[in-house]
């Protein structure tokens, strides 16, 4: 089983060398440079999307039968599961996740893998029967080349949102990994090529996204763009996208609210609150950072949320036992200082944390802020840190209102024994997903993205592979019956 390398795929080729030079790694729990890999330039980004055209239009990746495809992406996922301990390691030392969450996420990329693999023969168009003597039906064909920009805080799973459902409906991808976090997406490409994927139809580029991503998207091969990034970068993709009218897909950040009726079973949602928000040390956009509480709950919920938050072990990624770990930079930990500063400053008390519980590594320790309004600052803004803002509500009315209360609309979830009422507050609350009595609203089978300022476009489920691809319309004309 060949050792996963630091390099990119180019056209089918590993290059260990870009013409942007080199990107050093900083493993997040030591802050000590650990590792490094190529950088792109516009160069191999100039080369990549020649390669990806001529491969896409002169393959047949695309082609209505999809044995092939099928074929590849399930041997693609099963090298995957093979090389999971590898990458799970790589992944938890760059990013600084706890190796049982990283060993997770390598296993739900095969997953989805092979969840696409699967969707290939049942995804297709249909028949309309329409006002005219012949037959109409519609096809599902690949959009052409896809530019799919990852994030640094799940690098190999949003790979392979991305990579799999584009893959199995025909297309060629690009893919741009985060600077920060490159590594695992890296590996990925080797083991495509190693699955058979043809050269130029997966290519997969690392380096600075301030040198090379806006002439990525902004290329006039791209016919489609993928983003799971922050707002604003998505802002500024739609804007680069507009003169060729490419067809984009965006799922950004998040403001996201765990609601808790006083006739919930509080205990329960107490405890399950603290890695709703502080798993992956809060950086992951659909943490729920806006827990909003019925008065006669409150208290109690407070209590056992500090209680459970306490609990929590940081500590070393490398460790079985440690269930948070260091953010994934020095930049990224200060901003979420700062964000605690403006709370204190608006008022708001610390309850739990707010202190580097490590004087080595990027920690930062999982908090808890209360008496604060809804309006303040960091009940507002994404922070993408391990911080919680605790807010009383009177009544469903208000929750509802809280809940919908900001700019963005990506997830949430809500606590309660009354079935009606779960029911209604599902439907009033302004998000793209919605779990109830639990936490957990991602699932490779259903669809996943948001509201407003959370996005627009779909990851996962079949919805996913019908952004891939364009609807073509066929009429075939057939004489009267004689």
């Amino acid at each position: 089983m060949a050792k996963i390398s630091n390099s990119m795929l180019i056209n089918g080729q590993l290059r260990s060398e870009g013409s942007g030079g080199r990107l050093e790694l900083i493993e997040p729990a030591t802050e000590q440079v650990w590792n490094a890999v190529p950088a792109a330039g516009k160069k191999e980004v100039d080369e990549a999307l020649q390669a990806a055209h001529k491969a896409f239009s002169g393959t047949d990746w695309s082609s209505p039968n999809p044995g092939r495809r099928i074929e590849v992406l399930y041997r693609l996922a099963a090298l995957v599961r093979e090389h999971a301990e590898e990458l799970a390691v790589l992944e938890s030392r760059n990013v600084g996740k706890p190796i049982g969450d990283a060993r997770w996420e390598i296993n739900a990329g095969a997953r989805c893998l092979e969840y696409y693999a699967g969707g290939i023969s049942r995804f297709g168009g249909e028949t309309i029967p329409v006002a005219s003597n012949g037959f109409d039906y519609t096809l599902r064909v690949p959009v052409g080349v896809v530019a799919a920009i990852v994030p640094w805080n799940f690098p190999f799973l949003m790979a392979c949102w991305k990579v799999a459902p584009a893959l199995a409906t025909g297309n060629a991808v690009i893919l741009k990994p985060a600077s920060l976090t490159p590594l695992t997406a890296l590996g990925l490409g080797q083991l495509a090529m190693d699955a058979g994927v043809p050269g130029g139809i997966l290519q997969v580029l690392s380096g600075r996204s301030g040198e090379i991503g806006d002439y990525l998207v902004s290329h006039r091969l791209v016919n489609k763009i993928t983003l799971t990034g922050e707002t604003g970068t998505g802002a500024h993709i739609v804007k680069l996208a507009a003169d060729d009218i490419k067809r984009v897909s965006l799922e950004l950040g998040g403001k996201n609210p765990n609601i808790v009726f006083a006739d919930a079973d509080v205990a329960t949602a107490a405890a399950a609150a603290p890695m709703a928000v502080f798993a992956n040390t809060g950086q992951d956009c659909c943490a729920r950072s806006r827990v909003l509480v019925e008065k006669p709950a409150y208290k109690n919920f407070l209590e056992a949320f500090v209680e459970a938050t306490r609990a929590v072990v940081v500590g070393d990624p490398q460790s079985e036992s440690t269930q948070v770990g260091p953010m994934v930079s020095a930049g990224q930990r200060e901003h979420v200082e700062k964000c605690i500063d403006v709370g204190r400053r608006e008022g708001g008390r610390i309850v739990c944390g707010g202190n580097r519980p490590k004087e080595r590594g990027y920690y930062l320790a999982p908090t808890i802020i209360d008496g604060l309004s809804s309006s303040a600052t960091i009940c507002q803004e994404e922070i993408f840190g391990p911080v919680a803002c605790v807010i009383p509500f009177r009544d469903e009315r208000e929750a509802i209102e809280l809940a919908n209360g900001t700019a963005y609309g990506l997830s949430a979830s809500l606590w309660t024994k009354d079935l009606e009422r779960a029911l209604r507050v599902s439907r009033a609350v302004r998000s793209g997903v919605m779990s109830v009595n639990t936490n957990s609203s991602v699932y490779v089978e259903a669809p996943f993205g948001g509201f407003k300022r959370s996005g627009f476009g779909r990851d996962l489920g079949m919805e996913a592979m019908r952004l891939y691809t364009e609807v073509k319309n066929v009429f075939i004309s057939v004489g009267a019956a004689k």
